[in-house]
């Protein structure tokens, strides 16, 4: 595709009108580039739609003239799915401004929510109706629901509650060619012919536009019990996981691990991160129960923790007493990607494996890449109880950092063989993005690749949707 010409950028500004038409490359700058600073694009023209019908008229027109559009929520992904290329021929899309609330069913646990509604006002909402809507992620403050729906979010509810795909009950979405796809059905049973609502989460933006989308929301729960522990290793952690899934006076609503290395970190780099044991131990796990009863919750946690402890499961531990030390205990976990970045040059993987192979996988990939790396500092941490693990590499210590980041795809080899021999995924949560696109072909079945580029002509014909992501 070639560099849209003046008068046709003009047509595209005139549909948003020209303050929401960004043109300048300095004011485009928080559009065109990333939170890792991986990426960085130009675009032609930076639209801010404040409508769908808007939406379809952009896209109706940019598919007449082959036009390249790059949708985008909060620019919080971390795979470059978001941004655009270097060409500057490619239109940037935000969603932002399709921020409205449309309704909420507490009956029928429901919300209507368009696209560009941040993740945090959308769980706001929610508990203002006394509800909860389980999608928890750090950067629940920026992103928005039109990302979480194109990457599918994860995040650390899934143990619970799954992941954004199952807790997506309706969509609005503009095709390609700018007709609306609108299948905001508020239902738990439908039966009537192709679920498309399932093969746009997680598309990426690449098979068409999501505009809003009706989610579920759950019953609030009435206490909370947050615990972390330390265990000997991620044997015993997989171990304790099976003794919290086994009760059933609670729901277990996350199971984090995470290693010394990674507490050291969010504890020199974050200001509010506190050492939460008075002893130091190799591995962490962080427990989060949660209950519809007003109490007993810490009295079921307490006793779950000691029965593990009597196995030599569980080293030490310490239970929150409120609200205010229950996010003390998360503060490390939720700082621990960004921390990371501090200590120089970090090298990441979104991985998943069976969650009975996840203490497997750990002892086999960490002492493969020191060998590889000698000096690399591995910071495996995440959802085991889902078998997430982001398996983040930093650099060694006085290293070069510039140096260092050039062996990411020879790292990703290492650490991707080992996940191909437990049947795991090189993207448990992530998306694929421009940094994973490559490789999809390498774990990915030759019918599956043939399929998913079928889909992709059948919606997006002339292939304007996000070009050169995920396939």
């Amino acid at each position: 595709m070639t560099m849209p010409p003046d008068d046709l950028l003009a047509q595209f500004s005139a549909i948003v009108g020209g303050r929401y038409a960004i043109r300048e490359r300095s004011d485009q700058q928080p559009f065109v580039e990333e939170p890792r600073d991986r990426y960085h694009g130009r675009a032609a023209l930076v639209l801010r739609p404040g409508s769908t019908a808007e939406v379809q008229q952009i896209l109706a027109l940019a598919n007449t003239t082959r036009t390249a559009i790059v949708p985008q929520g909060g620019n919080t992904g971390l795979v470059g799915g978001q941004v655009p290329d270097g060409s500057g021929h490619q239109i940037v899309l935000s969603l932002a401004r399709l921020n409205a609330i449309r309704a909420i069913d507490p009956i029928g646990n429901t919300i209507d929510v368009e696209a560009g509604v941040t993740l945090q006002r959308v769980r706001e909402a929610a508990e203002s109706a006394n509800r909860l809507f389980p999608l928890s992620l750090p950067s629940e403050g920026s992103c928005t629901i039109g990302g979480n729906i194109g990457t599918n979010a994860g995040g650390t509810g899934v143990i619970a509650y799954g992941n954004m795909r199952d807790l997506v009950l309706g969509l609005e979405v503009v095709l390609a060619d700018g007709r609306l796809w609108r299948n905001m059905r508020h239902l738990r049973k439908d039966n009537t012919g192709y679920d498309f609502r399932g093969l746009f989460v997680g598309s990426e933006g690449t098979l068409g536009v999501v505009t809003a989308a009706v989610l579920k929301l759950f019953p609030r729960p009435r206490s909370v019990a947050t615990a972390f522990v330390a265990v000997p290793d991620p044997e015993a952690a997989l171990a304790l996981l099976q003794i919290a899934q086994a009760q059933n006076s609670a729901t277990l609503t996350a199971f984090e691990l995470m290693p010394r290395f990674g507490i050291e970190l969010a504890i020199k780099h974050d200001l509010g991160s506190r050492d939460p044991l008075a002893t130091a131990y190799a591995w962490y796990v962080l427990i989060e129960i949660s209950s519809g009863t007003d109490s007993g919750i810490d009295t079921v946690l307490e006793t779950l923790l000691s029965d593990a402890m009597e196995q030599g499961l569980v080293l030490d531990a310490v239970l929150a007493a409120s609200i205010e030390q229950a996010k003390a205990l998360w503060r490390p976990r939720e700082s621990m990607s960004e921390v990371q970045g501090r200590e120089g040059g970090s090298i990441k993987h979104d991985v998943s494996v069976p969650v009975s192979d996840v203490a497997r996988f750990l002892a086999e990939a960490i002492p493969a890449v020191e060998r590889f790396v000698p000096g690399a500092r591995v910071l495996p941490f995440g959802h085991v109880g889902d078998g997430n693990i982001h398996f983040n590499v930093s650099q060694p210590l006085g290293g070069d950092k510039e140096a260092f980041l050039a062996r990411w795809e020879e790292v990703n080899v290492v650490v991707h063989e080992i996940v191909a021999r437990y049947n795991g995924s090189i993207s448990a949560e992530h998306g694929i993005g421009q940094s994973k696109r490559v490789l999809l072909p390498g774990v990915k079945h030759a019918v599956e690749m043939e399929v998913m580029r079928s889909a992709k002509t059948m919606f997006d014909p002339n292939g304007i949707l996000n070009p050169g992501k995920v396939l």
